[in-house]
């Protein structure tokens, strides 16, 4: 399934992108669950499955306004420097453990929202990434379990305002400004990617490709990042882990840093496109 949270009108909702359409969760599970997050909670993915196969589209995806996949996850783990060239373009050593920050949940934007480059710098840059949606929670959980833990999968875009993110060592400022990231344009669950698919990620702005990666490439496996974040406190259902980006620098001699009317797409091949365009805050 691919699942989305939106809008509508001035309703907030949670449903599966079928053809011809999307099925209302919120409806066809009779308000049985307030959201994605709370399905997910419930270990409702099957129930969801059934309600789908028994009804029509409910209405356009056309019609509904795209939120971050997981509006409101309880944490939001991001990997950095989690692949080779990554590394070596910010002249840095490879580390035995995983590098980790966290983001905040309005930093982010669902699909189509605009990415919105802060008053304060013109660095705004970004990161095509795999998200990985958390099903069932836990503490400690050993690498080897880490796929009977994981609901879904999201393309996210791990927007980073980068002179704010070298104010310090700490890369936290650069990367929760408000609205920069983006998240979605759904979760494709995870009985359509077996664990241990090779994924390939690709970042366009504007059309033109900038970064392209295979999951191949990673230092950590998601695997071991989840066993690891989850060793620090437990993981509930809904968090997100974000699994690194690859190589960012593009075009010599500078960086080409996102402006206003930009439109940046991160795609991944067994998920699909995110795609978001670029203003200036008001």
């Amino acid at each position: 399934m691919k699942l989305i949270s939106f809008t509508r009108g001035d309703r907030p909702g949670f449903g599966a992108v079928v053809e011809g359409g999307v099925v209302d969760l919120g409806a066809a599970l009779d308000g049985k669950y307030a959201d994605l997050r709370a399905l997910l909670a419930g270990d409702a993915l099957a129930e969801a499955r059934a309600a789908v196969a028994q009804r029509k589209p409910d209405f356009a995806l056309e019609s509904v306004t795209l939120l971050p996949v997981i509006p409101e996850p309880g944490k939001i783990w991001c990997c950095g420097l989690n692949y080779h060239e990554h590394v070596q373009e910010t002249n840095r050593e490879v580390t035995e453990q995983p590098t980790f920050f966290l983001r905040v949940a309005d930093s982010q934007v669902g699909h189509g929202q605009a990415i919105v480059r802060p008053r304060e710098s013109t660095q705004l840059d970004y990161e095509a990434e795999i998200a990985v949606i958390i099903g069932k929670g836990g503490r400690r959980i050993a690498e080897a379990d880490v796929a009977r833990h994981i609901a879904g999968y999201a393309c996210y875009n791990d927007g980073s305002v980068r002179d704010w993110q070298r104010h310090t060592s700490q890369w936290v400022p650069g990367k929760n400004f408000w609205r920069t990231g983006g998240f979605g344009p759904w979760m494709v669950t995870a009985d359509e990617i077996p664990f241990g698919t090779s994924m390939t990620l690709v970042t366009r702005l504007n059309g033109q490709e900038m970064q392209r990666a295979t999951t191949e490439m990673m230092i950590h496996s998601i695997a071991r990042q989840i066993a690891y974040v989850s060793a620090i406190a437990p993981l509930q259902a809904g968090d997100v882990v974000v699994t690194g980006t690859p190589v960012a620098w593009r075009a010599a001699p500078a960086p080409v840093w996102m402006k206003a009317g930009d439109v940046v797409e991160i795609e991944v091949d067994r998920i699909g496109v995110l795609r978001n365009p670029i203003v200036d805050e008001d």
